[in-house]
């Protein structure tokens, strides 16, 4: 050695810490939501039973539409899903699941119920999926980018002001519920996927109409009106005040409430199967809907339908015409056959028919 020190070591850069990961946005609470009871039933059922098809809540601007199915989403328990699968496949339904599941296996993994909102301008390619064009440009490889039908697959689709949603997407969504997946065919791609959702739509009436093909595709219809009476707005104002103010410390309050009505839901979707209904309750929901003068046969199916989930979110092992009674307006408002000599309001219709088959 001739005593000349040894190179220095290069130091190392120093890693930058990763930033903390956002803590999630808190929801406000659905048991703390003041009045609009019907679209609260209403969503509640469809959570206890999807196959009831979704709720159409009609009525005034700013009335705590979408916060209500964004409270419901936070309420429900995580489902299962296969770990990274872009469709939320199932774990538990072999023959539901896609073909990159069924190749690889499952890895089951819990995720939050999703809440995905279809905007009125929204081109098709951002609906049904497409090419991936930075994969096949990058690296030459034909795949497919999912589209919000596939993000909201086993959650909720909220469609606001959809009754001004354009006809192309109408066609679109009632191909992809009647058969309860989504089949892509373009840019060299042919794939399928499954896409079973809560179909959640909001508008008012003054603004244009529903085709009927779509109207007739959502299960139940709520009315949602500002509320009249001082006391209600009172709250309203001071309950969404607490939580803006302090989201942790409100959504805290509330939990007690939030945890008892998840409980009733899970115990309501565990005991649905084993709900009855029976023949006589079956024939009053026919001839209440020929009374109402309905279009087709997805009234008494929806009518059973509601039935039965109320009954069981209830407690009761049978429906009966008790929860006919309190579901028929919900099922049957917006299935109505339009009569040119009786202008009156589809509930009025609904409440005669109603009268007339149950008696006053």
């Amino acid at each position: 050695m001739d005593g000349a020190l040894p190179p220095a070591a290069t130091p190392r850069r120093a890693r930058r810490p990763r930033p903390a990961a956002p803590p999630p946005r808190r929801v406000f609470p659905f048991t703390a939501i003041v009045a609009q009871e019907e679209l609260k039933t209403a969503l509640l059922l469809c959570a206890v039973d999807p196959a009831i098809g979704g709720v159409l809540a009609l009525g005034d601007r700013g009335t705590g539409k979408s916060t209500a199915i964004r409270a419901l989403a936070a309420l429900l328990p995580p489902m299962q899903v296969v770990e990274g699968c872009r469709f939320h496949c199932e774990p538990g339904r072999p023959a539901a699941l896609c073909e990159t599941c069924r190749r690889k296996g499952a890895r089951v993994v819990s995720a939050p119920v999703p809440v995905v909102d279809l905007p009125l301008g929204a081109t098709e390619d951002r609906v049904v999926g497409a090419l991936d064009i930075e994969r096949a440009l990058t690296r030459g490889e034909k795949a497919f980018e999912p589209g919000l039908l596939a993000r909201a697959h086993r959650g909720f689709l909220y469609i606001d002001e959809v009754n001004l949603l354009e006809d192309h997407l109408v066609d679109l969504l009632l191909d992809v519920a009647a058969s309860g997946e989504n089949v892509v065919e373009r840019d060299g791609l042919s794939l399928r996927h499954p896409a079973r959702f809560v179909l959640v739509g909001s508008g008012n009436p003054e603004e244009g109409e529903l085709r009927p093909q779509l109207l007739d595709r959502f299960g139940l219809s709520v009315e949602v009106s500002t509320p009249a009476d001082l006391a209600l707005r009172l709250q309203v104002i001071k309950r969404r005040d607490a939580f803006e103010r302090d989201p942790e410390g409100f959504c805290a309050e509330w939990a007690g409430e939030e945890a008892a009505l998840r409980a009733r839901i899970l115990a309501a979707r565990a005991r649905l199967a084993e709900v009855r209904a029976p023949d006589a309750m079956l024939e009053q929901a026919a001839r209440l809907c020929m009374a109402a003068g309905t279009d087709g046969l997805r009234g008494e199916l929806t009518l059973m339908r509601v039935a039965r989930a109320l009954a069981a979110f209830e407690g009761a092992r049978e429906a009966g015409l008790a929860h006919l009674r309190r579901m028929a307006p919900l099922a049957l408002r917006h299935r109505l056959r339009r009569n040119p000599l009786d202008d009156a309001l589809a509930s009025t219709r609904v409440a005669r028919a109603v009268e007339e088959v149950f008696g006053p």
